[in-house]
């Protein structure tokens, strides 16, 4: 592992970012406002999963890809993008009734988590940062492989990453928890919550890096 001295500042950066307003915080403060307390749950969860699967990438090797073929970066960046725009157009459309939210069916629970890691794992954007920030605290003279240490700190940085998306599911659901469950509140709920969504995903299409 890398010393004492680099890990102390790699933590205070990691919390810093985690606690910067960005995409998965809006995309799971979206899924709770839709879907309830449980659903931003399941959001967090699969961007989790979604995250560690860009750090194994990362730690593979496989980030390479973006580097030597812009083209793949663009062609994931754009997937990616109309998946969020498509979640959001669903979030719009669709219904939940507000007595279903604390007790969300199982292929609702598994539809959340499903799409909340497939817009993790579809945004290039995740791996670049990893393979940014990390490699500044490995320490190639340490006993661990480079690929394990990448691996371990990148855990750590999901992990916090999560934490800080648990603290927001709990303040939105505080927040949505006194307004009135009434079929037109729902469905500005569900505007709001979509159009979040939808916003992401330009944005995501539209950036340059």
């Amino acid at each position: 592992m890398p010393a004492i001295e680099q890990l102390i500042p790699f933590f205070i950066a990691a919390v810093i970012f985690a606690f910067i307003p960005g995409p998965a915080i809006l995309y799971t403060a979206a899924q709770t406002m839709a879907k309830g307390k449980r659903g931003g749950a399941f959001a967090a969860l699969g961007i989790h999963i979604g995250g560690l699967v860009h750090i194994i990438a990362a730690a593979a090797g496989l980030s390479a890809v973006f580097t030597h073929a812009p083209m793949a970066y663009t062609i994931l960046k754009i997937l990616g993008a109309v998946y969020l725009v498509w979640l959001g157009y669903g979030m719009i459309r669709g219904k939940l009734d507000a007595s279903e939210l604390p007790h969300m069916k199982n292929h609702l629970k598994k539809k959340v988590f499903f799409d909340s890691m497939m817009v993790e794992v579809l945004n290039p954007k995740v791996i670049i940062f990893y393979i940014a920030f990390l490699p500044q605290f490995v320490d190639p003279s340490a006993a661990y492989p480079l690929w394990l240490q990448f691996i371990i700190l990148g855990v750590i940085d999901n992990i916090l990453f999560s934490v800080v998306d648990i603290l927001v599911i709990f303040l939105t659901s505080a927040v949505i928890s006194g307004l009135k469950k009434s079929e037109g509140t729902q469905k500005i709920m569900r505007w709001v919550s979509g159009s979040t969504l939808m916003g992401l995903g330009v944005n995501l299409a539209l950036s340059e890096k």
